[in-house]
């Protein structure tokens, strides 16, 4: 790896070393991990894990939180709540992801600052500047900070580091919440964050690694797999499988993505004026 890159790390470890204290927002995903362990290491009782568990979070995102508190001696909260009991977030709006990061953050400030502890840090990284994002604007106002960005970290720079860090999570496939995978405007219900995670579970079982099972109005079930992986579907035995066991879940009907996963693809239907009115916090119905 480039010094440069040895540089970014000592400078974060230089950024945690001047908050003192500090928490972590932990979801058990690529970014927190690494920088959950980094802190853990350099602060020691001065690093505090806060993790959400809520409807809206895969089962293997919360089995890997919890294999890392029994693995690393943390110390650490795990915070229940529930999105959907929150009118704004459940009708699911473009904004979605603002409420829902409002209602987290939030939660996970007060906890931390019941440890005695001012600040609360994401693993926010530079490459998650692009795409839409209106959650980032939930943590700016709340005041969460981002030691990996402030450290001029990419995400090529945290899974090197997390691999010589012996972390487990240095190749994971990128992971979010289930209510992503739900259309804009289609209500949110527990029900159908569980059958989306029923049906992703069935295609993990097909060893594809990298994928999203996106909810749709009429329930239909949208499968992105990654774009090298497509190849799985070729086989008729593994389609009437799959169509199978996402009938008997619950789905009426499953359909391929042709272009693939993709990071973010239900922005696709957004159009720019209604970015932009998100973004400055103007009230949009869709």
């Amino acid at each position: 790896m480039p010094t440069e890159s040895t540089s970014k790390l000592e400078k974060l470890k230089h950024i945690l070393h001047g908050y003192k204290r500090i928490a972590i927002a932990f979801s058990g995903g690529v970014d927190s991990t690494f920088l959950l362990k980094v802190a853990q290491e350099e602060l020691k009782d001065g690093a505090l894990a806060l993790t959400i568990q809520s409807p809206t979070i895969t089962e293997d995102d919360l089995r890997d939180v919890k294999a890392f508190f029994k693995a690393n001696t943390v110390n650490y909260s795990i915070i229940h709540l529930n999105q959907l009991d929150v009118p704004d977030f459940k009708h699911n709006p473009v904004n979605r992801c603002y409420y829902c990061k409002t209602i987290e953050f939030t939660s996970m400030a007060k906890e931390a600052k019941k440890h005695g502890i001012r600040w609360l840090a994401a693993g926010i990284n530079l490459d998650d500047q692009g795409d839409y994002r209106p959650g980032m604007r939930a943590l700016k106002e709340i005041g969460v900070v981002s030691p990996l960005k402030e450290a001029g970290m990419s995400k090529e720079d945290i899974r090197y580091y997390s691999k010589l860090y012996h972390l487990p999570t240095w190749n994971k496939p990128a992971s979010s919440c289930l209510a992503s995978r739900v259309e804009y405007g289609e209500t949110i219900t527990e029900e159908k964050l569980r059958k989306i995670s029923a049906a992703e579970h069935v295609l993990k079982d097909l060893n594809i690694h990298k994928l999203r099972v996106r909810y749709h109005h009429g329930n239909i079930a949208r499968i992105e797999v990654a774009p090298e992986e497509r190849k799985v579907f070729f086989d008729t035995d593994i389609m009437d499988q799959i169509a199978k066991k996402f009938r008997e879940i619950g789905f009426a009907y499953a359909a391929l993505d042709l272009q693939g996963y993709r990071r973010g693809s239900l922005n696709e239907t957004l159009d720019t004026e209604i970015q932009r009115k998100v973004k400055m916090n103007i009230h949009v119905s869709r």
